[in-house]
């Protein structure tokens, strides 16, 4: 359940590492968000290849930034292969800001040599507004059952860490 937006990749060079860096800080002043750059000398990534487990413990650095108070952080954050593998939950904040944390992805897709998106509303792989609109209503339908049937069932949560809950 949701509309979350997925992405893995590996960038080509440091040097596109770091164009890659300063695109999303524009992109972001543009936008009004928030952001801040990291550096972690050790790090766990939990990560998941083919259904399993593919956890990265190691150094890591990129950006951070909050598109909108009531979604996730969209985190850039690389491996020292500059290998990244991540997820942005837009579904409490607004179509817009989905849409716009699509056309940055865009902007900075030349600076990988590979790189997967999975949209769960179809808006990256399709385009059609009207799709993501009706896929955000089937999300809240969706949600409103899940309520009606269990009466226990609270949401959403967001975590210390920026992360999203659902329901539980």
């Amino acid at each position: 359940m949701g509309i979350t937006i997925h992405f893995e990749g590996k960038v080509k060079n440091d040097e596109n590492y770091n164009l890659l860096v300063r695109k999303v800080i524009e992109y972001s002043e543009f936008q009004g968000w928030n952001f801040f750059e990291f550096q972690n000398e050790l790090k766990k990534l939990e990560r998941v290849k083919n259904e399993e487990d593919w956890d990265y413990i190691g150094t890591t650095k990129g950006v951070q930034v909050q598109p909108h108070k009531n979604s996730e952080p969209l985190i850039f954050e690389f491996d020292k292969d500059l290998y990244i593998q991540e997820y942005c939950k837009t579904q409490f904040s607004d179509i817009e800001t989905h849409i716009k944390i699509t056309e940055l992805l865009n902007v900075i897709t030349d600076y990988f040599s590979n790189l997967e998106i999975f949209d769960e509303s179809e808006y990256w792989e399709t385009g059609n507004e009207r799709l993501l609109q009706e896929n955000w209503e089937k999300f809240y339908t969706a949600m409103d059952e899940a309520m009606a049937e269990n009466s226990y069932l609270k949401g959403p949560f967001k975590l210390e860490n920026g992360r999203i809950i659902d329901l539980m």
